[in-house]
């Protein structure tokens, strides 16, 4: 489950409808009843903060967000959009990372989701990391 005050609007999260689960964006937040409105691209609508869950950043999400990536010969990765860049240290490993935006360096030692690196974008570029195919 995600933290209700974690969200905001272009955050990618899991979305459950009876049973259901479908990859979605979040499109409006109703503070005042804790609701949030999700497109799964089937549909817009509405559920509690207990029917949301994160999904773990990995390749194919980076891929999602825009990011390109270039391995390095040492086995590390970066990931860059524009001029923002993610450092792995090792291939495939989401658990230690490095984020930077010109002179913002901050560094991550836990597995983060796709929502959370949106957020710390946002934070870091006063821009919103949407999924590549909403551009």
């Amino acid at each position: 489950m995600i933290k209700f005050s974690e969200l905001k609007f272009g955050d990618v999260v899991i979305a459950e409808y009876e049973g259901q689960r479908m990859e979605g964006m979040v499109k409006e937040i109703n503070r005042e009843d804790k609701e949030v409105c999700v497109d799964t691209g089937v549909q817009e609508f509405w559920y509690s903060p207990e029917q949301l869950y994160p999904i773990p950043l990995n390749d194919e999400q980076m891929r999602k967000l825009g990011f390109t990536m270039t391995e390095n010969g040492n086995g590390s990765v970066k990931y860059m959009k524009d001029s923002f860049r993610v450092l792995l240290p090792k291939k495939d490993d989401f658990s230690v990372m490095e984020i930077w935006w010109r002179e913002d360096h901050r560094y991550l030692n836990q597995p983060i989701n796709v929502h959370e690196l949106q957020n710390h974008y946002y934070q870091m570029t006063k821009v919103e990391l949407l999924p590549a195919r909403v551009h």
